[in-house]
């Protein structure tokens, strides 16, 4: 009776054992896909590289078009109640910077996310960006910096910039010149990837 018993608790959590874990990320058109076919994404193409690498996740994206740091930091709870993710991707703040917000209060609201997230035991990559510079350099810098003294403070890895080696190729944008093509879409992973790749169980 006891053998019966054992074997049946094992085959009984068999499924909890082979279930993937959820990777969730957490951002904006950037992330959403704007402007294509949503699997040419960069999340999408995330997706595939996981799978091709036989690493054993399943990729959510919770992205909005428009979101901001105070939108995300609103919805944060319901969508780590939804998804219960082990690892969430966080790329918010662009809209803040193009909407000339105020940046203390985007830090704020990125810490709010981070620190929901570590509350839910889920790590967290921060992944921040750029403006261009017609902002002003005083706003412009200071943008940047929030993600890294976010980053800091919280004691999550980062991604300085989704955009970086391609911003200023005007070839690799849409026509409405803030968001990359779908043949920008790679690079953004190739940026993402190695700071993600150590966070990812085998």
């Amino acid at each position: 009776m006891l053998r019966v018993f054992l074997l049946c608790l094992g085959l009984s959590l068999l499924p909890a054992a082979a279930r993937a874990d959820t990777l969730l990320v957490y951002g904006d058109s950037l992330s959403a896909g704007y402007g294509m076919p949503r699997e040419q994404s960069w999340v999408s193409l995330l997706a595939r590289r996981l799978q091709e690498e036989r690493l054993d996740y399943k990729v959510v994206n919770a992205s909005l078009t428009g979101e901001t740091t105070t939108g995300g930091a609103a919805r944060i709870a319901d969508v780590l109640r939804s998804y219960q993710p082990s690892i969430v991707l966080v790329e918010l703040g662009a809209n803040d910077g193009l909407r000339g917000q105020r940046l203390d209060v985007m830090q704020r609201n990125l810490e709010a996310i981070v620190e929901a997230c570590r509350r839910a035991k889920a790590r967290v990559l921060l992944i921040g960006m750029q403006l261009p510079p017609n902002y002003g350099t005083a706003y412009t810098e200071k943008f940047q910096r929030t993600f890294a003294d976010v980053a800091r403070r919280q004691k999550v890895p980062l991604v300085p910039f989704l955009l970086d080696g391609f911003a200023e190729d005007r070839a690799l944008f849409q026509p409405d010149a803030v968001h990359p093509t779908a043949q920008a879409q790679p690079l953004m992973l190739d940026t993402v990837w190695p700071a993600l790749k150590p966070m990812l169980r085998k």
